[in-house]
């Protein structure tokens, strides 16, 4: 894994980003030698989960407006 100075990575951020996605992780280091991490959210679940809505209508409901709408074709 490279690591890459501080000015580097912000002159290459959206290219560190891309090679991030791709290795699993990136190092950045500062002047002073300390080091970070650049790695992706592992984001868990399908992002088809989303939250339900409470409408407050019925399936009846639902169907009598499906209903109606095909009639007025």
């Amino acid at each position: 894994m490279k690591v890459y100075t501080y000015s580097e990575a912000r002159q290459r951020l959206a290219s560190l980003l891309d090679e991030a996605r791709r290795e699993g992780e990136v190092r950045i280091r500062r002047r002073d030698g300390t080091e970070f991490v650049l790695r992706p959210v592992v984001r868990e679940g399908s992002p088809l989960d989303v939250p339900g809505v409470d409408a407050c209508v019925t399936g009846d409901e639902i169907l009598a407006a499906i209903r109606e709408s095909r009639t007025r074709e």
